[in-house]
């Protein structure tokens, strides 16, 4: 079903005789917001940031992740025109702006907000560094290690954490009825990824981190990813955490031996492509420079 939003802009396409693949409607339109249902009542929401999960139905409401006022705002216009109850839960996957600058828009609308403990430490300095702390909706349930679960109607939504990946606080958020997992950013599917070594990013682990994800859950979860790369979904199954795992070592194996044959770190980030993850297209430059400090410099 399109929103009023979409609903106006295939009106102007139409009018104008014109394509939505048209590249100058792609970039006017490109912060159109669309939401869709999966199962369960749990749906996504994408606009402009990382993917935001949600569940409402008449006994709660979840979110996860809030992308950026402005969007977060449109999805609560959309849940309450659907519910007149408070939003039960917010869940930060981790501290990234796109994730959780959204937070805010939910002030006075939600009754708890969960994250890792490092999630919360990290959202705090970043939001004082950039003297942006009233901003901020944070976290005011956290956890340290293993797994938290919240009971919101008939749903129960559990949050995974099994270690430092993307960064050093990102969870996984299961619906746990519904079988959906939230990877937050600790999935970005066939797109070049943002490593945060600010936050204690770490790619060795991220290759456990997935492979430990892979184990705990099944054939028939379904995965909503924080970010895909062009022509690719947000949502997949289990296998994408094993490819993109594949992909991070990948990258290392590159850098290091890169490195022994005398290549510099300005060399290698030059890539365009990294051996035997030829999916993940593009600029390398982000992912050989964290590789690099991880194996050289730490």
């Amino acid at each position: 079903m399109l929103n009023r939003r979409q609903f106006i802009q295939n009106s102007m396409v139409a009018s104008a005789g014109l394509s939505i693949s048209n590249p100058l409607l792609k970039l006017l339109f490109q912060n159109a917001y669309q939401m869709e249902m999966l199962r369960n009542n749990v749906g996504i929401f994408t606009e402009r940031g990382g993917t935001i999960a949600y569940m409402i139905t008449k006994e709660g409401i979840v979110v996860v992740d809030s992308q950026f006022p402005a969007q977060a705002n449109h999805l609560i216009e959309e849940i309450q025109k659907k519910s007149d109850r408070k939003i039960d839960l917010l869940v930060n996957t981790h501290h990234h702006g796109d994730h959780t600058a959204g937070n805010i828009a939910f002030k006075g609308l939600v009754n708890k907000v969960m994250a890792h403990e490092n999630s919360l430490k990290n959202q705090k300095r970043s939001a004082e560094g950039q003297g942006s702390l009233d901003n901020q909706l944070l976290p005011d349930t956290t956890y340290s290690n293993g797994m938290i679960r919240e009971k919101v109607g008939g749903e129960r939504v559990a949050l995974h954490y099994f270690g430092p990946g993307h960064t050093d606080g990102d969870s996984f958020v299961h619906f746990e009825n519904a079988n959906i997992v939230h990877t937050g950013d600790l999935l970005f599917n066939r797109r070049v990824p943002y490593i945060d070594k600010s936050a204690g990013a770490n790619i060795t682990n991220w290759q456990v981190v997935l492979e430990n994800a892979y184990n705990a859950f099944d054939t028939d979860t379904l995965f909503v990813f924080g970010h895909a790369g062009d022509g690719y979904e947000v949502k997949g199954n289990r296998e994408d955490l094993l490819a993109f795992q594949n992909y991070l070592g990948k990258v290392m194996e590159f850098v290091k031996k890169g490195q022994a044959a005398g290549k510099t770190k300005e060399q290698l980030a030059e890539a365009t492509e990294i051996p035997g993850a030829p999916q993940w297209k593009g600029g390398q430059t982000r992912a050989v420079n964290a590789a690099w400090t991880e194996l050289f410099e730490e």
